[in-house]
């Protein structure tokens, strides 16, 4: 099954097919993003800092909490996983062991990047990136590493924020050479900057919109036509999450009840649906 579900990613992650990669820190949101019809979820570290730690997105989880992780999602969902790396968790040799763990877990793609560890957001301000050869090691032990050909890797650059978009676009073509399967510059700050990453490394490109940060919120069709293979949404259920469980414990704070925030909560019943009561029921039933 898993090697059916590495092939289905790799078949959905085409030039200009702009494939909405919504993300996902836990299996719950994983189950929702599926049970709404996207056919593959991004597991977001940022996301998993977020609401594993209640810490921001600068470096502070494991990779085996990395991968409990994606084993989680992979139990709940049957659709691929696109995985966060970070940076590989260390050097080649850490590389290669995360490679190994990701594929074991039942992740379909891994996403690595160049910064410096520990890294920090891809939108945050004071990033440093490893130079570019040190770069290019790393990618090549994470091909080396993978049992499945099928298994993606999405090789990312963080360089537009320290050395700027000339440099970033050199560091994807490296990182290509090397044999990443997917580029992924990060934070491009503008419309030109968007359209060059596909016109001046044709390829395989995903590109990640984050609300609130550096990169233009552009729609879908316009990126597919840019050359997007995909486009991450990594943390826009977390947000609106957030600020959800906000506003009605807000409202429970000052009214004392949830008296006229009815609509503002899922129903009992439906919680019930997102986390497949009556699979769960079934078995119980079987076994009495």
């Amino acid at each position: 099954m898993q090697s059916d579900l590495n092939k289905k990613l790799k078949q959905l992650l085409k030039p200009g097919a702009g494939l909405l990669l919504p993300g996902a820190g836990n299996a719950l949101a994983a189950r929702i993003i599926e049970s709404v019809g996207f056919p593959a979820v991004y597991m977001t570290g940022a996301g998993l800092a977020n609401s594993y730690l209640g810490a921001p997105d600068m470096g502070l989880t494991t990779v085996t909490e990395m991968a409990a992780h994606i084993a989680t999602i992979r139990e709940a969902v049957d659709i691929p996983i696109v995985a966060d790396g970070d940076t590989g968790f260390g050097n080649e040799l850490n590389m290669q062991r995360t490679i190994r763990l990701y594929e074991r877990s039942g992740a379909s793609a891994i996403q690595i990047e160049d910064q410096v560890f520990p890294k920090k957001c891809g939108h945050f301000e004071g990033k440093e990136v490893i130079p570019k050869d040190e770069a290019v090691r790393k990618i090549k032990a994470a091909v080396d590493a993978r049992e499945d050909s099928n298994f993606l890797i999405i090789a990312r650059t963080d360089a537009r924020a320290v050395e700027g978009m000339d440099k970033a676009l050199e560091r994807a073509r490296a990182y290509q050479e090397a044999g990443a399967d997917v580029l992924f510059v990060e934070a491009p700050q503008n419309i030109e900057e968007m359209k060059r990453i596909c016109r001046d490394v044709p390829g395989n490109h995903i590109c990640n919109i984050v609300f609130g940060g550096k990169t233009p919120m552009l729609p879908r069709e316009e990126l597919g036509a840019m050359g997007f293979s995909g486009i991450l949404y990594a943390n826009a259920a977390l947000q609106a999450a957030m600020l959800a469980m906000k506003n009605i414990l807000v409202h429970l704070k000052d009214t004392g009840s949830l008296a006229g925030a009815e609509k503002d909560v899922l129903s009992f019943a439906d919680r019930q649906v997102f986390v497949d009561y009556d699979k769960y029921k079934a078995v119980e039933n079987k076994f009495r």
